[in-house]
Order: structure tokens, then C-alpha cells, then sequence
């Protein structure tokens, strides 16, 4: 395996962009359903909470 490959399994740009395309408002002209609303809804959920749940194993730590 080369450097640039084992370094592309470690990018977390990605990560970020998915992040800012889950909480930025949809396109009005995109076609949607009820379905891909509410899978979206639930990834929204699922990030809070995770990050929240990050923020307090942080702090767990930090004050042991």
C-alpha cells in the first residue's frame, strides 16, 4: 500500500461535508418525498445526539 492510500482512508473532510449537507435548508426545486424527509430528520437526531453524548464522555474525562 502506498502513503496516499492508507492517508485517503484517514480523510475526514468527507465526514464535514456530510455534516453541513444534512443541516443546510433542501432545494426548493429538488423533488422530495415523505420518506427522504423523514430519513433525513432521523440522521439529524442521530448526529445530535452522538455529538452530545461525545461532549459528555469529554467532560466525564476530563473531571476524573
Amino acid at each position: 500500500m502506498t502513503v496516499n492510500k492508507i492517508a485517503d482512508y484517514f480523510r475526514i473532510g468527507p465526514v464535514f461535508q456530510y455534516f453541513v449537507r444534512v443541516f443546510r435548508k433542501p432545494d426548493p426545486n429538488h423533488p422530495t418525498n415523505a420518506n427522504l424527509r423523514m430519513m433525513h430528520g432521523i440522521n439529524r437526531i442521530s448526529i445530535i445526539m452522538f455529538l452530545f453524548c461525545v461532549g459528555v464522555m469529554i467532560f466525564r474525562a476530563c473531571t476524573r
